[in-house]
């Protein structure tokens, strides 16, 4: 699903070059649950921003669905964005006034589906996270984990092929954060392909295959050798080592 070949991003400041990404080779398959981690300064946003179509590489070729979209102009940009990748931020992005379900229909409307198909498709967006009985209902009068929800499936009403998450349980207390993964978990169990980029290796533990970055370069590529049991504390936390 995701080719991305000598992925380089040179950002100039007056007189000076910085090399946020340094040659980055990953290849995604459709299905795969994929953490991306790395400190403050590793290249993971940067990394994030090209896979997400939200910015384009100073080198180097990304391939998405069997389409190069390295240098897509903006207008082309935003057409894949909103046919291909789900976003989920850590802050939600949620509109204060807007009920839930309204805030989910949003990407709908910019794809030109009527009113009706918008309200059935978000409901069922809404109802397949657990908020099938929340959605008249607005940002302060949800949860935080809620609110994330309602975000998720905000990402999921287009029915895209990528669903993209920035530090999905950053926002949110440990109870929250656990009820994301867990959903997060459930999405991959259906088949779908999400890249998550954190900073918190236990987070980054629930995913499938963990990528680190630092200074811009994949220094470790590993996936699970086995499944183990999601609330085995011990055993992914030994085996989280083992891998990174």
């Amino acid at each position: 699903m995701i080719t991305l070949q000598g992925i380089k991003k040179i950002y100039k400041m007056g007189t000076q070059e910085v090399h946020a990404l340094r040659g980055v080779s990953i290849d995604i398959e459709e299905g795969e649950f994929v953490a991306i981690i790395g400190t403050s300064g590793s290249g993971k946003s940067t990394l994030m921003n090209i896979i997400g179509c939200l910015d384009t590489p100073t080198e180097g070729k990304y391939i998405l669905n069997s389409q190069d979209v390295s240098d897509l102009k903006d207008d082309a940009q935003a057409k894949i964005r909103n046919k291909e990748i789900g976003f989920i931020f850590q802050r939600f992005n949620l509109l204060a006034r807007t009920t839930a379900l309204k805030q989910v229909s949003v990407p709908l409307m910019y794809g030109g589906v009527s009113r009706t198909e918008r309200r059935r498709r978000a409901t069922a967006a809404l109802t397949s996270v657990g908020l099938g009985d929340r959605t008249d209902h607005k940002p302060d009068e949800l949860s935080g984990g809620q609110q994330q929800r309602v975000a998720i499936a905000r990402a999921l009403v287009t029915e895209p092929s990528l669903l993209l998450a920035d530090e999905p349980t950053g926002a949110l207390d440990t109870v929250s954060g656990e009820d994301v993964l867990k959903l997060f978990e459930q999405l991959h169990a259906e088949g779908k392909t999400i890249v998550m980029v954190t900073h918190d290796l236990e987070v980054a533990s629930r995913a499938q295959r963990i990528i680190r970055l630092s200074d811009g370069e994949v220094v470790s590529d590993e996936r699970k050798r086995d499944q183990l049991p999601v609330h085995d504390d011990v055993a992914q936390n030994n085996h989280v080592a083992e891998m990174v």
